[in-house]
């Protein structure tokens, strides 16, 4: 069977052969940005907007690999025209970038390190979620905390990520297949693990935790879009895990999966404990902008035949 490629540091590979050195600043101290997208029928859904965000985080750590907003772009291409015929019809890609510093110099005395640059796709793993589509996730509340600002700016995207790893295992141990939902130091809530919290109410329309506070979500912003289309009020405000737990629906928002219902809360259900009437209209109109059956193609392809 012919092999996915990968392009890095300025060439195409298979991508097995994709091998990141040991005294890289990536795997020495996690400095790594990054950026996951997905196709919809084979193309790149809101790359710009991606490619922004990830361009704004490698201004923020100061590492510059020397690539325009059109190099960028003529990557991302390529990588999905070479990997997306690989694929049963129907199918789609996930493609990630990543981009480090390069050799950490406590690990090698080349002075003249340039950053490395990654851009690899995968089959999307739809078993992940497609059953949640209609029974929708468990969150749980867990005394890790998201990382503070003053660690790193909330706007930055990045793969140093030990606190989700940490707060999804004691999330799980409280009820088994949960995702953490994280607060901040004052109690507040701001993300799920990897990925934005959306909660409605019915006298108030969707709300977000402050956008200030939390990673600007691509499929977040989509979702407001989406929802003002449909004349749904959105607005942003500091809200606790008990208005969660009282909230007529919760969503979750994330590149993979787009859009999820969470129907339960420590161990407990939200509202009835099944999705809501606004998620499957916000749902229908995701399906409608992409052009793909999101609940369809997950099912289809949530088990695949190598």
């Amino acid at each position: 069977m012919e092999e996915a490629q990968a392009y890095y540091n300025g060439r195409w590979l298979p991508a097995s052969e994709v091998a990141v050195s040991l005294s890289d600043a990536g795997f020495v101290l996690g400095a790594t940005v990054a950026e996951q997208l997905r196709t919809f029928g084979g193309r790149l859904f809101r790359l710009d907007d991606h490619l922004a965000r990830l361009e704004h985080s490698l201004t923020l750590i100061g590492v510059d690999p020397g690539l325009s907003r059109t190099e960028w772009k003529g990557l991302a291409e390529e990588a999905v025209v070479r990997n997306h015929r690989l694929l049963a019809p129907g199918d789609d890609l996930r493609l990630s970038l990543f981009v480090t510093p390069g050799e950490h110099p406590a690990y090698c005395l080349n002075e003249t390190a340039r950053p490395t640059v990654c851009l690899h796709t995968n089959p999307l793993l739809f078993a992940q979620w497609a059953k949640k589509y209609e029974t929708g996730e468990a969150l749980a509340v867990t005394p890790v905390e998201q990382v503070p600002p003053t660690c790193w700016p909330t706007e930055l995207k990045c793969r140093s990520r030990m606190h989700y790893f940490l707060a999804d295992r004691h999330a799980a141990r409280q009820e088994p297949g949960a995702r953490a939902l994280l607060l901040d130091r004052e109690g507040w809530v701001l993300e799920a693990s990897t990925a934005n919290v959306v909660i409605y109410r019915k006298n108030e329309g969707l709300l977000s935790p402050p956008l200030g506070k939390i990673l600007h979500g691509i499929s977040l912003a989509e979702t407001f879009s989406i929802a003002a289309e449909l004349k749904i009020e959105c607005t942003e405000r500091n809200f606790s895990p008990e208005e969660v737990a009282a909230a007529d629906e919760v969503l979750l928002t994330s590149t993979p999966f787009c859009l999820l219902p969470v129907t339960r809360l420590d161990g407990r259900p939200i509202a009835d404990g099944r999705p809501g009437p606004v998620y499957r209209r916000l749902l229908q109109e995701w399906n409608r902008r992409t052009g793909v059956d999101l609940v369809r193609q997950a099912e289809r392809f949530a088990v695949r035949i190598n």
